[in-house]
């Protein structure tokens, strides 16, 4: 029997909801951390890998987001609010529970 994050990757609709918690986290991290450390203490370094990892998780989650969006008929209503969530600090989250269930 695979384990949880196992089945995670068993449908585009699990690994939509992982990359939604990893670029939920990625996002807060890029503005909680790196950000102020670029700004705050002349560290640019945190944002050009953390910046380069939200990049791609991001791409990631849309890309996804698209493909369960067709594949289970969601309404574009219920697509464009998982798509606005990706850029709100924590709208992943919420999405995540709320519409990827």
């Amino acid at each position: 029997m695979p384990s949880v994050s196992g089945r995670l990757f068993l449908s585009s609709l699990g690994r939509l909801r992982l990359v939604a918690f990893l670029e939920g986290v990625s996002l807060l991290v890029l503005l909680g951390i790196a950000m102020p450390l670029k700004y705050l203490a002349g560290q640019p370094t945190a944002v050009r890998y953390v910046g380069m990892a939200h990049g791609l998780l991001f791409v990631a989650y849309v890309l996804l987001l698209i493909v369960v969006a067709i594949e289970r008929r969601w309404s574009f209503g219920k697509t464009a609010l998982a798509l606005v969530a990706s850029v709100v600090p924590f709208g992943t989250f919420w999405a995540e529970r709320r519409l990827f269930h």
